[in-house]
């Protein structure tokens, strides 16, 4: 069993979004070891990249902060190295075609291999294209994880059947960030993917709310949120993994009800 289905074995999976090196690195290690103590499923780590065209604002600014404090693809690999030492939970990667393509596709997947990534999403890359990724992801065991947007109307079945570790469903069109109410008829989305897969399938784009949370956990397996997560880091500083901690396990409780 891949280790990203195990997120999804204890009830609905709650998935919470950092951006590594927000402020620094050491308080993305102790946001990460929070989340994981209360409750996180799987957690995404953001490698931050000087132009995310899927991010809003509140995760761009994240970027920006990050890369301006000197972080690089490599610290964040030394990071999660250390984080592996004790964190148990499936971790996964979340950033730009153009970062994975510049650091030398095959050497970036092995080392996600060598210290225990899980998994890979590139939101950029559309889903034509992935055979670029793909064989590299499926000779180091890294799960490419694949995005399914409200405009993939007809391709949802295509990009469903091909899944690997988990689906990533996209609430709403537009970019990251956090909205008072999500309008997509997702139902019927994820009624389709259910049709052509059993991997697991989270929403996620939009979600800062345990209400909010708990509906979309409701139609899926599981709630992603990210915006609301880099607002508690972003008005906390370096204390903010206290705030991260208690943040997610008011999240899963939500979506676990």
């Amino acid at each position: 069993m891949s280790n990203i289905k195990s997120a999804f074995q204890n009830g609905k999976a709650f998935i919470p979004f950092i951006t590594c090196g927000d402020p620094d690195l050491a308080t993305t290690a102790a946001c990460v070891r929070a989340a994981a103590q209360n409750g996180a499923d799987l957690i995404e780590l953001g490698i931050p990249f000087s132009d995310p065209t899927a991010e809003g604002p509140v995760i761009q600014g994240a970027n920006v902060r990050a890369l301006q404090g000197g972080v690089t693809t490599d610290r964040i690999f030394d990071l999660v190295r250390e984080l592996r030492t004790d964190v148990k939970v499936p971790m996964v990667f979340m950033t730009y075609a153009n970062v994975v393509f510049s650091y030398g596709a095959e050497r970036f997947i092995s080392i996600c291999r060598e210290i225990g990534i899980d998994g890979l999403i590139l939101p950029d890359l559309p889903f034509e294209e992935k055979e670029e990724f793909a064989p590299f992801c499926r000779q180091y065991g890294v799960d490419l994880i694949s995005l399914i947007a409200p405009t993939s109307e007809n391709r949802i079945a295509m990009i469903a059947k091909e899944a690997e570790g988990f689906l990533y469903i996209v609430s709403s069109l537009g970019v990251t960030g956090m909205r008072s109410e999500i309008k997509t008829d997702l139902a019927s989305i994820v009624e389709v993917v259910r049709q052509n897969t059993d991997i697991p399938c989270a929403i996620g784009f939009g979600i800062s709310a345990p209400e909010q949370a708990k509906k979309m956990a409701a139609l899926s397996d599981g709630a992603i949120v990210g915006s609301a997560i880099i607002k508690l880091l972003e008005k906390y500083g370096t204390d903010a993994p206290a705030h991260v901690g208690a943040y997610v396990r008011e999240m899963k409780e939500a979506v676990g009800e």
